[in-house]
């Protein structure tokens, strides 16, 4: 079983940043791919970033590739998302996931525990 809580989320204006943490607890995730998704009201779930259980791997979205960074420290068992020149279309509930192997992927259904979420609003 594996436990993760996210936090760092917030109400912010459009250009400034934010950074999400996900603390991870019930097992290691060193060795194991990690994920942000998010959703908006009336919309599904969204593929955002996904991490290596190394670190040396990463994929993002295009809507957020040049303004995300997904970062993880095995040491702290915790991903982080750094988000920067955030836009209005980003605020959703950002939730981070816990992949039962290495590589990273975009679909939600291959990730096996997820966080209760963090709520991100921008407005204009």
């Amino acid at each position: 079983q594996v436990q993760l809580v996210e936090s760092g989320g917030g109400l912010v204006q459009a250009g400034d940043s934010l950074r999400l943490s996900c603390l991870a607890s019930g097992r290691t995730v060193s060795n194991y791919a990690m994920g942000w998704f998010r959703q908006a009201p009336g919309k599904e779930r969204e593929f955002v970033t996904a991490i290596s259980g190394s670190g040396g791997m990463t994929l993002y979205a295009d809507s957020v590739k040049g303004r995300f960074t997904m970062s993880r420290d095995n040491a702290e068992n915790s991903v982080y998302l750094q988000m920067n020149s955030l836009k209005p279309e980003d605020t959703a509930v950002y939730y981070c996931a816990w992949l039962p192997y290495n590589i990273p992927v975009r679909t939600p259904t291959s990730y096996d525990y997820w966080g209760q979420g963090t709520q991100v609003t921008v407005s204009k």
